[in-house]
């Protein structure tokens, strides 16, 4: 069940940073997408990007929906490599104001399904300066519901020569990139995780 689309740009409430999953202490709940507004748990939204802003022709849809009882975020869209393009793209600001701190987590816990193909998840920190910089770790999923963990140190540079600083995480991205591929992927839940000693 579709129950709406979520805009593009919008206002963004200040509703703090700090969200502990009530299911586990050692979690911190980036969204479970229960706000119809499109606001993750950080209380800042959810935004479609795709490789237009650089004169591409990719195209994608960003909707949030209902799935086997589960609100989920889905990213649908068609990457094309044409005009240089070769990405479709949700992002989330980890912070309103400045800097979110993960250092004292492992990693990035997702519930998440798909078509198959392959996806990254990418993230920004407070060193990168440029639009193609990041973070990258790559996963595949597939038609079933599945929890996929990405822990920080399997995360790669590209395009920058510094290491991960957790303690400054600024953005992160579900894309689809590199090749022409239909893209159909969607979030449940997403969270830094912490492993127990």
């Amino acid at each position: 069940m579709l129950f709406g689309q979520i805009p593009l740009a919008a206002s963004v409430p200040i509703l703090g940073l700090f969200a502990l999953s009530a299911a586990a202490v050692d979690e911190l709940l980036i969204d479970d997408f229960a706000d119809p507004e499109g606001l993750s748990r950080l209380g800042t939204p959810w935004r479609l990007v795709t490789d237009g802003v650089m004169g591409g022709v990719s195209a994608g849809r960003l909707s949030m929906e209902v799935i086997d009882e589960r609100h989920a975020l889905c990213m649908h869209g068609d990457v094309s490599l044409e005009n240089n393009g070769g990405f479709v793209q949700v992002i989330l600001d980890l912070a309103t104001q400045g800097y979110l701190d993960a250092s004292s987590y492992t990693g990035i816990r997702m519930l998440v399904r798909g078509n198959g193909e392959s996806y990254n998840l990418h993230l920004k920190s407070a060193d990168v300066q440029r639009p193609w910089q990041s973070y990258r770790s790559s996963f595949q999923p597939d038609s079933q519901w599945r929890e996929i963990r990405l822990p920080f140190r399997d995360f790669t540079s590209h395009r920058i020569g510094v290491p991960l600083d957790t303690t400054r995480l600024s953005r992160l991205g579900l894309v689809a990139i590199g090749r022409a591929f239909a893209a159909a992927v969607c979030l449940a839940q997403v969270a830094f995780y912490r492993d127990r000693p």
